[in-house]
């Protein structure tokens, strides 16, 4: 961890293409997400390239409950890396960034990171009503605990 990011790692025993299949399916995202913010897409179809945007429906308290993100897609590379920046349903993303980097350790076994990094978020506004970070270390492990749940499911 740093002061302006967070990441999570673990072995999961399934194939990076197995992985990857969830994680480019925003429809499986709530049943992955450790943070219990993220309630359903919004019928988005799968993460193919790099400039995609899929919408999510969440719930955080903070925000006074339910609200909609669009998830810009900054990083693609098939079975090794996804990456979007996340904003208020129809702004532009405020500077926070989720990566997830996939690494094969065998044909059914991957070492899967996930870094939550709010590094350019530099909105004097956005700071003074978000008190970062919003998703805790122990949420990044719990989320890579549903995926391996979620992949040995396929």
């Amino acid at each position: 961890m740093t002061d302006t990011s967070i990441t999570a790692s673990r072995i999961i025993d399934a194939s990076s293409d197995a992985i990857f299949n969830v994680l480019s399916n925003p429809e499986r995202h709530a049943q992955i997400d450790g943070s219990g913010m993220v309630q359903s897409d919004e019928k988005t179809d799968r993460i193919t390239a790099v400039g995609q945007v899929f919408t999510m429906n969440m719930y955080w308290d903070k925000l006074g409950g339910n609200y909609r993100t669009d998830n810009h897609v900054v990083g693609f590379d098939e079975n090794k890396l996804l990456a979007w920046k996340t904003a208020d349903s129809g702004q532009e993303p405020a500077g926070w960034e989720w990566v997830w980097e996939l690494e094969p350790q065998g044909p059914d076994s991957t070492n899967v990171s996930v870094t939550y990094d709010w590094s350019s978020v530099t909105d004097k506004d956005v700071l003074k009503k978000i008190s970062f970070p919003v998703v805790e270390q122990e949420s990044l492990e719990e989320s890579l605990g549903k995926l391996a749940s979620a992949v040995s499911q396929v």
